[in-house]
């Protein structure tokens, strides 16, 4: 009876390939998606993360529904994690690659629209994120930088350089 919860119909090793391409895939698939929608998730991008998850369940098991597998998928999603977050420490290429690299939105009260277009923000949006700042004009800012993670930083006009508001 319980023997069946750990017999695999696919060898380990094929489990774990599988959970690694896929995971590389979809953190890139993720990365190609912007900052923007990592740092601030729509509805309709919540549900796509959410179906994508079960869309690429099926090419990591490759139908096996073993308790076994699930612990072997499980247990290489948070090594690829770990993996990928050592990577991303040692190389600023793969840093970039895999968690991204800060853009500058406003620089001396003046937008930057082709970084402001790359990054899918129009006036609209970043007067919300500014204003979560309590900064109503574009003219009041000195920087604003959407950050790796999808969050912005703001350096009002006539503060110290090194001093940041977080969202």
């Amino acid at each position: 009876m319980f023997d069946s919860l750990f017999l695999t119909d696919l060898p380990i090793v094929n489990l774990v390939l599988r959970a690694g391409i896929v995971y590389v895939a979809v953190v890139l698939l993720l990365r190609i998606s912007g900052k923007r929608q990592m740092g601030q998730l729509s509805a309709t991008e919540f549900v796509v993360i959410l179906l994508i998850s079960n869309a690429v369940q099926n090419s990591m098991t490759g139908g096996d529904n073993s308790l076994t597998a699930g612990l072997v998928l499980a247990a290489t999603l948070i090594a690829m994690s770990a993996l990928v977050s050592w990577l991303s420490y040692r190389s600023k290429m793969l840093s970039a690659v895999f968690e991204g690299t800060p853009t500058l939105l406003i620089h001396h009260g003046r937008a930057i629209r082709r970084n402001m277009e790359r990054e899918q923000l129009n006036d609209t949006d970043l007067k919300v994120l500014l204003r979560k700042h309590g900064v109503v004009d574009f003219r009041d800012v000195d920087n604003a930088i959407l950050e790796a993670d999808g969050s912005l930083s703001v350096t009002r006009k006539g503060s110290p350089d090194h001093t940041f508001e977080e969202a």
